[in-house]
C-alpha cells in the first residue's frame, strides 16, 4: 500500500512538471509571436486594467471597482477582435507544424548564417557603388507573413547576384522590399508600413518603410539610397545612416548573434 502511494505521488509530480512545462512553452511561443508588435502594448494595457481592478477591490473603492469589473466583460469581446491577426498566425503556425520550431535563423546553423550575411553585404556594396536603390528585410522571430503576401513569391537561395538583379531599375521587382527568411529570399516587391514617427525630409520612402517594419517587428532592414548610394540600417525603430560595407556586415553579425543568444 505504501509503495502504491509513493508511485502515485511520483506520477503526480511528473504529471505536474509536464503540465507546467507545456503551459510555459505555449506561453513562451505566444509571446515570441507578438513580441516586437503593437499587440504587446495592448497586452500591457490589459494587464494594467486587471491590476487596477484587484487594487480597487482591496482598497474598497467600490465605484471604481464596479466600473473596472464591467470593463473586463467588454474585454472578453474586445480582446479576440484586437488580437485577431496574432491569433490567426498562432493557429496557422500550429497547423503548419512551425509552432514547435525555433526561429529560422537559429535553425540555419552558423555556417549558413555567415554565408547569407556575406551575400547580403556583397550585394549591398555593389548596389551602393552603382547607386541602385534597395530595401532588404531580414526576418527574425516575428513572422512577416502578412507583408510577404503583398509581394511576389520567389523562394530562392540568397546570393549577391540575385539580390542585385532584383533591384535593377525599371525591372518588375525593383519597387518594394525583399524579405529574407533564413537563407531564402521569400518574396520581392513587398509593401511595408511607413513609420509613424516624425523624420527629416532626407528620409525617402525606403527609409520610412525600413523604420516602419522595424517598429512593428524585430526584423532588420537595410536600405540603399538611389540618389546618393548611402547605406542605412534600421533596427527596433532606429536607423543608422552613412555606413560602409564592412560596418554593415559587422552590425548584422552582431545583431543576429545577440538575438540567437
Amino acid at each position: 500500500m505504501l509503495g502504491q502511494l509513493r508511485f502515485l505521488t511520483l506520477m503526480d509530480v511528473v504529471g505536474a512538471v509536464i503540465d507546467i512545462a507545456i503551459v510555459a512553452y505555449v506561453l513562451y511561443r505566444f509571446f515570441i509571436l507578438i513580441r516586437g508588435t503593437r499587440a504587446i502594448q495592448l497586452l500591457k494595457g490589459v494587464a494594467i486594467l486587471l491590476i487596477a481592478t484587484f487594487a480597487s477591490q482591496f482598497l474598497r473603492l467600490y465605484t471604481v471597482n464596479w466600473i473596472l469589473a464591467n470593463a473586463r466583460l467588454m474585454l472578453a469581446v474586445a480582446v479576440p477582435v484586437v488580437f485577431q491577426p496574432e491569433l490567426r498566425k498562432f493557429l496557422e503556425q500550429i497547423g503548419r507544424g512551425r509552432f514547435f520550431k525555433g526561429s529560422s535563423l537559429m535553425l540555419m546553423g552558423e555556417a549558413n548564417v555567415g554565408r547569407m550575411l556575406d551575400e547580403v553585404t556583397k550585394a549591398v556594396g555593389q548596389m551602393s557603388r552603382n547607386r541602385i536603390g534597395a530595401l532588404i528585410i531580414l526576418e527574425r522571430e516575428t513572422g512577416l507573413g502578412d507583408y510577404i503576401e503583398t509581394g511576389i513569391s520567389i523562394e530562392g537561395l540568397v546570393s549577391a547576384e540575385f539580390l542585385v538583379n532584383i533591384f535593377v531599375p525599371n525591372t518588375p521587382l525593383h519597387d518594394g522590399a525583399v524579405i529574407i527568411r533564413g537563407d531564402r529570399v521569400l518574396a520581392a516587391a513587398c509593401f511595408l508600413p511607413f513609420t509613424d514617427a516624425q523624420v527629416g525630409t532626407e528620409f525617402g520612402g525606403r527609409h520610412r518603410a525600413a523604420l516602419g517594419i522595424t517598429e512593428v517587428s524585430d526584423s532588420i532592414a537595410i536600405a540603399v539610397s538611389e540618389e546618393t548610394g548611402t547605406i542605412s540600417l534600421a533596427n527596433a525603430g532606429r536607423v543608422v545612416r552613412h555606413l560602409d560595407v564592412k560596418t554593415v556586415g559587422e552590425m548584422l553579425a552582431s545583431l543576429l548573434k545577440a538575438k540567437e543568444e
